[in-house]
């Protein structure tokens, strides 16, 4: 697949492995890297050899998380407003979900850095195996926002208590505590080997019995309109909110105390 600026694509042995490419940004998501992503699976859905896809980050980090350079750009803001206020599924959701759209199944392998949109673009993928240097977070709390990338329903499997309670601290996990919270499926000391044997053992079934136990398996995360806009809806209200700006202040000085509560 050429032209891509924020991907690699390499199939190889019936795998498709995308690599998140932006290194120096610790592989952070701008809007590019989505629209790419977007296109890169709808073009994998269409390829019948393709019996697997693995998603990784380059150079041993996963993801930063959404770019935020790349959000708060004039232009960009203005599109990820309207994202956000239209009915249905923003592009953030969209990107989470797609791994889910495809007939075959996605591994996420985890390593380095894992946080915010990061994380919830991993949720999305099938299975997740990590190394043991993996660190995750739902970090979006931390700056006074919630995680709105269609967590859910790619966390709808996790304890609702154990995902409460990260999405409320935003605290950093390593790779033992995150799979005992049930984010993580497996952790090795070479998870993109571990993906590959994996991979090998499903390649050994029908490829039509492998999509539907895909299919079936998803029947409870079905998309629900109205979960997805409650996401939307809160992250508007909170980007307003004067406590959204405390908390970018108070990642940097502690001292800084927030306002009492303007939601109900």
């Amino acid at each position: 697949m050429e032209n891509l600026k924020t991907l690699t694509v390499q199939i190889e042995h019936q795998i498709a492995t995308i690599t998140l490419n932006r290194p120096d940004k610790k592989n952070a998501i701008s809007f590019q890297m989505m629209d790419e992503l977007i296109e890169v699976t709808h073009k994998l859905k269409r390829n019948r050899e393709v019996r697997a896809v693995i998603v990784m980050g380059a150079d041993g980090n996963f993801s930063s998380g959404l770019d935020l350079a790349d959000l708060n750009n004039p232009k960009s803001l203005g599109v990820a407003l309207y994202e956000l206020a239209k009915p249905t599924p923003s592009k953030f959701q969209k990107v989470c979900l797609i791994w889910q759209s495809l007939p075959v199944p996605v591994i996420a392998v985890v390593q380095g850095v894992c946080v915010g949109g990061g994380l919830q673009l991993a949720l999305g993928a099938d299975i997740r195996i990590a190394a043991m240097d993996a660190r995750l977070s739902v970090l979006e709390a931390k700056w006074g926002l919630v995680a709105d990338m269609g967590i859910t329903h790619t966390a709808c499997d996790i304890r609702r208590d154990v995902m409460k309670q990260i999405a409320m601290t935003a605290e950093m996990m390593d790779a033992p505590i995150a799979k005992d919270y049930g984010l993580l499926t497996h952790i090795s000391d070479d998870p993109v080997c571990m993906a590959i044997s994996l991979i090998d053992a499903i390649k050994m079934r029908s490829p039509d019995a492998v999509l539907a136990a895909k299919r079936v398996m998803n029947t409870t995360q079905r998309q629900d309109y109205l979960a997805l806009y409650q996401e939307k809806l809160w992250q508007i209200k909170l980007m307003l909110g004067a406590n959204r700006k405390l908390a970018i202040k108070k990642a940097k000085d502690s001292t800084v105390q927030f306002i009492q509560r303007q939601f109900e």
